[in-house]
């Protein structure tokens, strides 16, 4: 039998905030699926891992999250990582488990204390109702690793964050947008006059 085909589906930012509006103006919802829909896009962890992190996994100080037992193909258990939370994808991740901790009822579980499947049920759900077609909670973890490419990020600092071995697994989950190429130029040349500015000044 042949390979697969790879997913390649990217939501839109339209979508993403049509999703985030439709959860959080849900009273009923009692999963902050909007808040967990931000924080898996600027993190780009898998659903799993995120119902798993607790409280003692957050490193206030320093910004980073240690993620236990990472997916890993050679190794079911020791995977364990710790993630820089970064504000460069559209979403502040050190701020959003900040947001999370003032409806925490108790600091010393699961910084999202929800199950997995539900969370999987209720954004298939909403997706349905919005008739928003073909995206999973897993796309997620593909946006926000394109997103860490789209800021400018190698392969060795994107790997740094979504866990990777090589860059043959992490090809699979990056799918960039050629018109953010101006964005990351436009930072590229902007460090360059920068760098020529100080250099001139140290030299007067």
């Amino acid at each position: 039998m042949g390979k697969g085909a790879e997913r390649d589906r990217r939501p839109t930012q339209d979508e993403l905030d049509r999703l985030i509006a439709a959860f959080e103006e849900n009273d009923r919802q009692r999963i902050p699926l909007g808040r967990l829909v931000r924080f898996a896009v600027a993190t780009a962890m898998r659903q799993d891992e995120i119902c798993r992190v607790t409280w003692s996994d957050f490193d206030e100080h320093n910004k980073m999250l240690l993620v236990r037992d990472r997916k890993d193909p050679r190794r079911k258990y020791g995977n364990n990582q710790r993630i820089p939370l970064l504000n460069v994808s559209g979403y502040d991740a050190f701020a959003i488990i900040q947001e999370q901790r003032k409806t925490a009822e108790d600091l010393r579980s699961r910084i999202f204390p929800y199950n997995g499947r539900s969370v999987g049920t209720a954004f298939r759900r909403q997706c349905r109702d919005l008739k928003i077609g073909d995206l999973h909670f897993h796309d997620l973890r593909h946006e926000g690793t394109s997103r860490l490419f789209e800021a400018g990020f190698s392969i060795e600092q994107v790997a740094l964050v979504t866990g990777h071995r090589d860059w043959k697994m992490l090809r699979r989950y990056t799918h960039l947008k050629p018109e953010t190429l101006h964005k990351t130029a436009n930072k590229t040349v902007s460090s360059t006059l920068a760098g020529d500015a100080r250099a001139i000044a140290t030299t007067r």
